[in-house]
């Protein structure tokens, strides 16, 4: 089977599942417990996966805390931000076209009296920096917005968020879910991001964990919320659990790789984009639109219009062949909500598939749709 449906999950890569396999086996030490060597193995393996992961996205070590993903991140730190800032204001601002963890964790927080703005985007799924602006009022104590589009592939004009939400001194929280491992970036360079979100599982690392990034003042003092999950105080009181250390280990080993490989993993994922775009073309012609943007957007990510035909239909036949998808894999019996607020028609989304590739599709491959 061809996979190119890499926005939904990626394979685990081989030199992953290897620096796993010993957590699971041998070293099944709980790195809570003390003073035996499991015990102590496993909290070393934590301590290292945590600073590749920091490595990766250009933060401190003590800035990274461990969770299931990204959709625990997003509710813990927009839940966890909205009950500890509640006696400061009770707004919210978030878009449109933000993934279902984070649209419904903001539509419970309205069922509990917090006002949440969802700003309007434009046809590739982008906001306006300009209606952010205006939207911020005095009782504003978030925006979380998306970095790159899990449907479209565009980036949001981060830069100019970030230094919005910092000269307005509000917090933002991002879900860089789609985009870590995919484009460079340092958290460094970005000081007006307070937390941002990631899964393993989207650059070749285990599903079921991720890491939710809480900035730290100059002091050492990390910017402090309501914690989601409480119990024995494991991640420094933030996300209590024994950790999942087998998981753990491996988006260590991917986030290293990832950061090692990052530059020719962005040249070849750009080199398929164009050859896939190539071969669409040369089989449709002119039966196909690109709903995507052609530049600042997540290399990779395609997202097409089949004109006068069912994606759901078309999906079902590729399937034996071809792993592709028609949206998020979060929210895949309904139409695109994305779409729908890009203003596309309902028409137009239900003839719509998304191709997400992958550094280790073979460029080869691609020719599979000659053969339909």
């Amino acid at each position: 089977m061809l996979y190119l449906d890499n926005s939904a999950t990626t394979p685990l890569l081989p030199e992953v599942k290897d620096a796993m396999l010993p957590y699971l086996l041998e070293e099944f030490g709980n790195p809570s417990s003390k003073y035996y060597s499991l015990a102590i193995n496993a909290k070393e393996a934590v301590e290292s996966a945590r600073t590749h992961v920091a490595r990766l996205i250009g933060c401190s070590n003590n800035e990274i805390t461990f969770t299931s993903g990204s959709t625990e991140t997003n509710n813990m730190i927009i839940k966890g931000t909205a009950d500890y800032y509640h006696s400061k204001g009770n707004h919210i601002i978030t878009s449109k076209a933000e993934h279902p963890s984070v649209l419904d964790t903001c539509k419970f927080l309205e069922s509990k009296g917090y006002e949440v703005t969802y700003l309007e985007v434009d046809r590739y799924g982008r906001i306006s920096v300009e209606d952010l602006q205006g939207s911020i009022k005095d009782t504003t104590i978030l925006v979380t917005l998306m970095w790159g589009n899990n449907e479209l592939g565009s980036l949001n004009p981060i830069e100019q968020i970030s230094n919005i939400c910092l000269n307005r001194n509000v917090l933002f929280h991002t879900d860089a879910t789609q985009v870590v491992g995919k484009i460079h970036f340092s958290l460094e360079d970005y000081p007006g991001i307070t937390f941002l979100s990631c899964s393993a599982h989207k650059f070749h690392g285990p599903k079921g964990t991720g890491t939710a990034y809480i900035r730290q003042d100059q002091y050492g003092i990390s910017t402090p919320i309501t914690p989601l999950i409480h119990g024995g105080g494991q991640e420094n009181g933030l996300r209590s659990g024994t950790l999942a250390v087998h998981n753990i280990v491996g988006m260590g080993k991917a986030a290293e790789l990832a950061l090692r490989n990052l530059k020719i993993n962005i040249e070849t994922l750009v080199e398929l984009e164009e050859e896939l775009i190539t071969v669409l073309e040369k089989k449709f012609s002119s039966h196909i639109l690109f709903n995507n943007d052609s530049k600042d957007k997540i290399p990779g990510v395609l997202n097409v219009q089949f004109i006068g035909i069912n994606n759901e239909i078309l999906v079902k036949k590729l399937a034996p062949i071809m792993a592709v998808s028609t949206g998020s894999a979060c929210s895949s019996s309904k139409p695109s909500h994305v779409l729908q607020s890009a203003g596309f028609s309902l028409e137009q989304v239900r003839n719509t598939v998304r191709f997400s590739l992958s550094h280790i599709v073979n460029k080869e491959d691609l020719v599979l749709f000659n053969n339909l």
